[in-house]
């Protein structure tokens, strides 16, 4: 064998080609090293620490590899990704990116960079994913885009990008873009997809929430691999693309909701639509809300077995419902409602023996309702609510046994309430309200439904007889309403022992006798009407007296006695009692005066007797009568009992029961200022001039409140949650000792009828919104043991001397064993059971906790965008929920997008008196609109597709910004510009 040989000047040349080389790449590497460094000096702010080891790198060139987020080829140590996603970094994008040529992935999501996309990424020609969703970069997206041919990922949903989407984006002749998300921007125009463009690999196409406008371009048709395309809330028009849509055999998922679209031949036939869709065999979702669709529901819709969930909502859909959808077996959602359907419910329904929620309201049915219902195992909610139905309800009602929400309200129903409906055990909403239905309302029925939860409304019907004494035994509900009905003698006492509820009903009935005290010592009770009645008597001082009550109505009774103006009174008018003659007081304006009594000489007389010897009794009683009573209630050892394990960091002071007696006046009405779930709230000064909040514990109710709330008080410490400063436990009294917030709760500045003459402006509402969403972003996620609070709501959010929100009222908190994020099925797990409690308040309930759900941290996500929902529009969700029939949700989805022009000036003219500084009409507005947003987003009914609360921390953040730096500028032209509010 032979050897090659080397001369000598062979061999230099050889090592000076590999110098060279090696120099070269030393030389690129030193480049991307300047590049990156480059890039974090446009970082304003790294709250996380996360470019640490960026800063801290050694002379080494090669250290970049090792710097967090930034991972290397292993041959060649040319960088290949950056990934800094959720970091909370601040600052604008840098343009030397570009010089990272071999980069492969960059992922810069879930931040807080703004200004615009620098069109240098484009030249990142190896680029195969790039995401910069949930940021806050504005302007268009760069044409240089249309270089990045080998991109499969582009992300760059949740922003403020405007403009065009570029043609050359998605027609550069390229054929490897799988996932495309532009949603939730301002996008305009049309979808840029001509005959020539070929997306053949593309499988998410995802453009929700912008402001596209035009038809479907039908050269979506070549993507034939498309699985999921959202197109919902556009301004999209045309017909149905059902000529794209056959020819995409893979398609799973399909929403085109809230769009302008009809159906063929004039919006009179959707049978093309449904035949397009026969061929997509993994077919699960469509959703064409909204889009006030015509024509019938064509049989071959039965030929979509695979569907799991329909929703064809507030379209203009008529005629009748064709039995063949009784074929779709899979099938656990059905949304018919708000339609102009016709003719009787067809029995075939009942076949669909997975069907979960059935949703047929607002439409024109008639017949009666089918009797093969109670053959629906799974069925957890029905509601034929708003239609012409006639007959009895079926007795078989009674075998729906995971029945949780039944609403057959207006309507034509006669005959008695079926007894039976009180074996559906888990239901927690019953309205039968608006229709014919006589007979008495029977005790096996109250009796059977003791677990319901929302509401019972039996009103305007031709029910008669009493109130089964049973009715007590329903101590959660929420919500009753008797009204209208002929229903008669007195009400009894035994109705205070519904200690959960908040709104009362029972005007319009022929009830008669003095009402009982019991019920104005209902801890939570707001509204209460007893109008056209025969009730007589004094009104009862606990209704005065009670600190939750703030709508009353007394009016056309036979009450008599004074009236004043104090406590829960001190908000009504006349108008609450009018048609009591013998109501008198000169503190209500329009009472009578009260007339002094004959004897008026002899009760002056009493009085200076009392007050002779009221000192006397003070002098000697007194302290025996405290003596001995000291001795009975007071045992000798200290009273303060940790039910909290001693933390090494925080030493709890010891405070005695004695003590909180003495600040808070003996726990007077005069200090209370609260009332929760399981206890009340009053306020008091330590010796030491402590402002405080004691919060007892009605041990008598749920035992495992207590001790819940001082776990999570205990091991949860944020800015935003409210801290403990002790506890006082003893087997019969049970306190937490708190520190006393000056500006009371949100609930008291959204409502300012409540005690306050100003609420607060949309800058103050969104800072708190931020804090409220980091308060339970953390204890989702990084609390020593994972909590859901299960009971997010106004009142439940108190506010400090700077309006910084604390989450408070952890007493039917859930924790999570093992701390995991999620609290599905069989991980979830409270200190002490609360099964049976309700997870939450009425209004800010998720849905899935009416299907019989675990909770989980996505409840409090939908709770948290109730709470969007509700500071935005200024509505009460109960108020939603009891005056227009609809959740919160629901009630904004239908007027989203086009119609939220009324809400959003209704919003800016509550909220600009209130500001501090000029506001500019435009920016609010946006800031309005994307409270919407991510509050309907939030309330989606799927408890999967939600975001978490990080993510939705970060986009409340965001907003946070924008008005920050908006406010900051329009301080400095506030002398040159007028407020254009």
């Amino acid at each position: 064998m032979g050897f090659c040989k080397f001369s000598k000047f062979d061999l230099l040349s050889l090592i000076i080609v590999l110098y060279v080389v090696h120099c070269e790449n030393d030389a690129q590497i030193l480049n991307e090293r300047v590049s990156l460094l480059s890039f974090m000096s446009r970082i304003t702010d790294d709250p996380k620490g996360a470019l640490e080891s960026w800063k801290n790198s050694s002379s080494d060139i090669l250290h970049v590899c090792k710097w967090s987020g930034v991972t290397c080829d292993m041959k060649e140590n040319r960088v290949i990704e950056v990934n800094l996603t959720h970091k909370s970094l601040r600052g604008t994008i840098s343009p030397a990116l570009s010089n990272l040529s071999y980069l492969e992935i960059l992922d810069l999501s879930g931040n807080f960079f703004e200004g615009q996309i620098p069109g240098e990424l484009g030249f990142l020609y190896r680029l195969k994913e790039l995401s910069l969703s949930s940021n806050h970069l504005e302007g268009e997206i760069p044409f240089e885009m249309r270089f990045l041919q080998e991109l499969v990922y582009l992300n760059l949903g949740s922003n403020k990008l405007v403009g065009e989407i570029p043609m050359s984006l998605l027609c550069n002749g390229s054929n490897s873009l799988q996932y495309l998300d532009l949603s939730n921007n301002s996008l305009s125009g049309e979808i840029p997809l001509e005959s020539q463009c070929e997306l053949r690999e593309l499988r998410y196409l995802l453009l929700w929430s912008n402001r596209l406008v035009g038809e479907v371009p039908l050269a979506l048709s070549n993507s034939t691999k498309l699985e999921w395309i959202d197109l919902e809330s556009n301004l999209l028009t045309g017909e149905l693309p059902s000529e794209i849509l056959s020819k995409m055999p893979h398609l799973k998922f399909l929403y085109l909701s809230y769009n302008r679209f009809s159906s063929h031949n004039g919006n009179t036939n959707l049978k093309p639509f449904f035949a397009s869709l026969v061929n997509s065999s993994n077919l699960q979702e469509i959703d064409l809300a909204g889009n006030y669709l015509g024509g019938e529901l064509p049989s071959i819709i039965g030929d979509l077995s695979t569907l799991v969930q329909i929703n064809l909502d507030t379209n203009l859909i008529y005629g009748p419902i064709p039995p063949q959808i009784s074929n779709i077996v899979n099938l656990t959602l059905l949304n018919l409602s708000s339609n102009l359907l016709n003719g009787s419910i067809p029995s075939e329904l009942c076949q669909m023996g997975r069907l979960e929620r059935l949703y047929l309201s607002n439409n024109s049915l008639s017949g009666h309702i089918p009797y093969a219902f109670g053959n629906m195992p799974h069925l957890g909610l029905l509601d034929l609510s708003k239609n012409k139905l006639s007959g009895t309800i079926p007795e078989s009602f009674a075998n729906l046994v995971q029945l949780r929400r039944l609403l057959l309200y207006e309507n034509e129903l006669s005959g008695p309430i079926p007894p039976s409906l009180g074996k559906c055990i888990n239901l927690e909403i019953l309205d039968l309200s608006h229709n014919m239905i006589s007979g008495i309302v029977p005790s096996e029925l109250v009796a059977g439904l003791s677990n319901l939860k929302l509401y019972l409304n039996l009103s305007t019907n031709l029910l008669h007889g009493h109130i089964p004494l049973e009715l007590s035994k329903m101590d959660m509900v929420l919500a009753i309403d008797l009204s209208k009905n002929n229903l008669s003698s007195g009400v009894p006492s035994q109705l205070g022992s519904c200690i959960a509820l908040e709104y009362l009903n029972l005007s319009h009935n022929a009830f008669e006798g003095q009402f009982p005290t019991s019920i104005g010592n209902l801890p939570y009770l707001k509204q209460l009407d007893l109008s056209f009645n025969h009730f007589n008597g004094e009104l009862p001082q606990s209704l005065q007296e009670s600190s939750t009550l703030k709508v009353m109505n007394f009016s056309y009774n036979d009450f008599h006695g004074n009236i004043t103006n104090k406590g829960a009174f001190s908000s009504l008018t006349v108008t609450s009692f009018f048609g009591n003659d013998k109501l008198c007081g000169s503190s209500i304006k329009g009472l009578p005066n009260c007339h002094k009594p004959k004897r008026a000489r002899h009760f002056l007389v009493a009085i200076l007797l009392s007050l002779l010897i009221t000192p006397i009794f003070c002098l000697v009683g007194y302290p025996l009568v405290l003596k001995s009573k000291s001795k009975k209630q007071l045992p000798a050892v200290n009273a303060v009992k940790y039910e909290l394990e001693a933390s090494e960091e925080i030493k709890y002071p010891r405070i005695s029961r004695k003590q909180l007696i003495e600040a808070t006046g003996g726990f007077s009405s005069s200090s209370l200022i609260g009332s929760g779930r399981f206890g009340h709230v009053y306020k008091g000064v330590l010796r030491d001039n402590t402002r405080i909040a004691v919060k007892v514990i009605d041990s008598k109710e749920v035992s495992g409140s207590f001790k819940r709330e001082c776990q999570v008080l205990k091991r949860a410490r944020h800015r935003n949650l409210i801290r403990i400063i002790t506890t006082c436990s003893r087997p019969d009294f049970k306190a937490l000792v708190l520190p006393l917030m000056p500006n009371g709760s949100l609930e008291n500045h959204l409502y300012p009828s409540h005690g306050l003459k100003n609420g607060l402006d949309l800058v103050q509402l969104v800072s708190i919104c931020s804090d409220v969403a980091e308060g339970l972003a953390y204890l989702h996620h990084y609390s020593p043991v994972r909590v859901v609070h299960c009971d997010l709501k106004p009142s439940n959010i108190l506010l400090d001397n700077d309006l910084t929100a604390l989450v408070t009222d952890f007493g039917i908190a859930k924790l999570v064993k093992g701390g995991d994020e999620s609290v599905n099925g069989d991980d979830s797990a409270s200190f002490d059971s609360t099964d049976g409690l309700l997870c939450g308040s009425i209004g800010y309930i998720a849905p899935e906790y009416g299907m019989g759900r675990h909770a989980s941290t996505q409840g409090d996500v939908y709770s948290f965008g109730v709470l969007l929902l509700e500071i935005v529009t200024g509505k009460r969700p109960t108020d939603v929920l009891f005056q227009e029939g609809s959740n919160m949700h629901e009630w904004v989805k239908c007027r989203y997008p086009n119609k939220l022009e009324p809400i959003v000036e209704e919003a800016i003219a509550r909220c600009a008196p209130r500001a501090t500084v000029p506001c500019n009409r435009k920016i609010w507005s946006d800031v309005i609109l994307e409270l919407i947003e991510l509050g309907l987003i939030c309330t989606q009914y799927n408890p999967s597709i939600r975001p978490s609360m990080l993510d939705v921390a970060h986009e409340v953040s965001l907003l946070k910004q924008y008005l920050c730096g908006a406010n900051s500028t329009a301080l400095l032209i506030e002398q040159t510009q007028p407020n254009h509010c």
